[in-house]
């Protein structure tokens, strides 16, 4: 969060998408400025991505042993640059 600038004073809310823990930092609906999903199960896929997309986080954060297979993590970029493009994306 400091990496990027994030208050950490910031309100944090925990919220289930399609079966996964997805933690927002101020806020939920849209606009929020952080999205993390800590995921281990290789769950992510890009209909999930989409979703979290939509949001248009300015920042998220995704676990890189988290993605369903190499292609999904391939395209997180290229689905936030159409659906989210200001939002910046890391995997850890």
């Amino acid at each position: 969060m400091l990496d990027w600038g994030v208050d950490l004073a910031l309100p944090i809310a925990k919220a289930g998408i399609q079966g996964k823990d997805v933690y927002f930092v101020d806020g939920q609906d849209t606009n929020m400025a952080l999205a993390a999903c800590f995921d281990a199960h290789g769950g992510v896929d890009e209909a999930f991505v989409k979703e979290l997309a939509r949001r248009q986080p300015l920042c998220v954060v995704f676990r890189d042993a988290g993605f369903k297979d190499s292609a999904v993590k391939i395209n997180v970029e290229q689905i936030f640059k159409l659906l989210s493009p200001a939002t910046d994306v890391k995997c850890i």
